[in-house]
C-alpha cells in the first residue's frame, strides 16, 4: 500500500511536475527504508538537536546549516551539509533538501514535510533529536549489559579450544604410557579433544561461514521470521527485545500524530520505519483494519505482540482525541522500564557467565588431574 500524501501539498502543479513528484514518490517508497551506515543515528542526533536550537533562537535555516557546516570536521558530513544548505538556497524545502540526499527516511521526511505545513517544524526537531538519541541510549545500554558476558563467553569458548587441542594432547601422550584404563570423565575429554584436533579446521571454516551466511540473509523476510520467532522464546532477552520495537512505534506514532500525520499514514510510515518483523506483520494487518473501519484499538486486540495495557489505554485516547499524548506516555514509561530491565539483566547475566565458564574449564583440568591423583595414591 503505498503512503498517501495527497494532504502534504494543497497547490496543484503542473501535468509535468506533477508527473516528476509522482515518479520521485514511487521511487523513494520502493527503496528499503533503514538508517543509512554513511550517516549514522548519533549524527543524526547531533545534527537535529543542533538545528532545532538554531531555529528556536530565532536563526533562519540557511543561516543555521551555514553555522553547523562550518562547525563540521570531515569532509564526507560538510559536502551533505552543503548540498542540504544549496538546494533550500535553489528553492526546495528543508525536508526535500534531506530527501534529495538519499540519507534520511521516509519517516524523517515526511514528519519534517508534515511539520512545515503545519508550521511546527521546531517541535518535529526535536521530537526526532529525542527519537534518535532514545534509539542510541538503547543500544548502548543493551550493548553494555551484554557485551561483558559475550567477552566472557568468547574468552571461554577460545579457552575450551586451546585446553582440547594443545594441553589435553599433552597429557594424552602421558596417560598412554601407563597402559591403564582411564576413567570415564577422563576419556570423555579425550576424545573430545580427539574430535577438535580432527575438525578444528572445518569449525573455523562452519563458524566463518555461519557469520557469511548471516550478514548475506538477515535482511531476508524468511530469515528475520526464523530469528525474531526465536529471540521472542528466550528468557528476558525475547521480551527486552519486544519492549524495545514498542518503545520505538510509541514514539514515532507520537512524533507522527503530534505533527497532525493522519493515523493511516503514520502506520504506513512506522511500518516501514521499524525493523522488526513481528511488530512489521502485525502494522500491516492494523494498515488494512484501518482502511476497513475499524478503530486502532479493535485492530490491535487481535494481536498479542500489543499488551493489553497499551490497548486499553489507545481505547481511550481514541475516546477523547488524544492519541498523541496516549502515546508520548506509553514512550516514556516503556523506556524506564526498558532501562531497568536492562541494568538487572546485565547485573544477573555476568555471575551465571562467569559460573558457567568455572564449571566448564575446571571440568577439563579435573579430568585431566584425576589420574595424576590416582597414580600418586596407588589407585590407579
Amino acid at each position: 500500500m503505498a503512503i498517501k500524501v495527497s494532504h502534504i501539498n494543497t497547490k496543484v502543479p503542473s501535468a509535468a511536475k506533477e508527473k516528476q513528484q509522482k515518479s520521485s514518490i514511487l521511487q523513494l517508497l520502493n527503496q528499503d527504508i533503514s538508517f543509512s551506515k554513511s550517516y549514522p543515528d548519533k549524527k543524526k542526533e547531533q545534527f537535529y538537536s543542533e538545528i532545532s536550537l538554531l531555529l528556536s533562537a530565532g536563526t533562519d535555516i540557511k543561516t543555521a546549516l551555514e553555522l553547523i557546516v562550518e562547525e563540521t570536521e570531515k569532509d564526507k558530513d560538510k559536502k551533505l551539509l552543503e548540498s542540504i544548505k544549496n538546494d533550500i538556497i535553489n528553492g526546495a524545502s528543508f525536508s526535500e533538501a534531506l530527501q534529495h540526499t538519499g540519507k534520511f527516511t521516509e519517516y524523517e521526511y515526511y514528519s519534517l514535510k508534515v511539520g512545515e505545513e503545519s508550521s511546527r517544524v521546531d517541535l518535529v526537531l526535536t521530537d526526532l533529536a529525542t527519537f534518535f538519541k532514545r534509539k542510541i541510549d538503547q543500544k548502548r545500554k543493551l550493548s553494555g549489559a551484554l557485551s561483558y558476558p559475550i567477552v566472557l563467553l568468547a574468552t571461554a569458548f577460545g579457552m575450551v579450544v586451546f585446553l582440547l587441542k594443545f594441553l589435553v594432547p599433552m597429557f594424552q601422550d602421558i596417560f598412554k604410557s601407563f597402559n591403564k584404563e582411564l576413567p570415564g570423565v577422563t576419556q570423555f575429554v579425550i576424545d573430545a579433544s580427539d574430535t577438535v584436533s580432527s575438525y578444528f579446521l572445518l569449525i573455523v571454516l562452519f563458524i566463518l561461514g555461519a557469520i557469511v551466511f548471516v550478514t548475506l540473509n538477515k535482511k531476508k523476510t524468511w530469515f528475520r521470521k526464523i530469528t525474531s520467532t526465536l529471540i521472542i522464546k528466550i528468557p528476558v532477552v525475547g521480551e527486552m527485545a519486544q519492549k524495545i520495537y514498542l518503545t520505538r512505534f510509541c514514539h514515532s506514532m507520537n512524533l507522527l500524530i503530534s505533527a497532525r500525520n493522519p493515523l493511516l499514514n503514520s502506520i504506513q510510515l512506522v511500518k516501514k520505519m521499524i525493523d522488526y518483523y513481528p511488530l512489521q506483520q502485525a502494522l500491516e494487518k492494523v494498515e488494512d483494519d484501518l482502511m476497513h473501519g475499524k478503530l486502532l484499538n479493535e485492530s490491535m486486540r487481535t494481536m498479542p505482540i500489543f499488551p493489553k495495557k497499551m490497548i486499553a489505554l489507545i481505547k481511550v485516547a481514541e475516546e477523547v482525541n488524544k492519541l498523541d499524548a496516549i502515546f508520548k506516555n506509553l514512550d516514556e514509561q516503556y523506556s524506564k522500564d526498558l532501562e531497568y530491565r536492562s541494568e538487572l539483566f546485565g547485573k544477573l547475566l555476568e555471575p551465571f557467565v562467569i559460573l558457567f565458564i568455572s564449571v566448564i574449564v575446571g571440568f577439563i583440568v579435573i579430568a585431566m588431574y584425576i589420574p595424576m591423583m590416582e597414580i600418586n595414591t596407588g589407585l590407579f
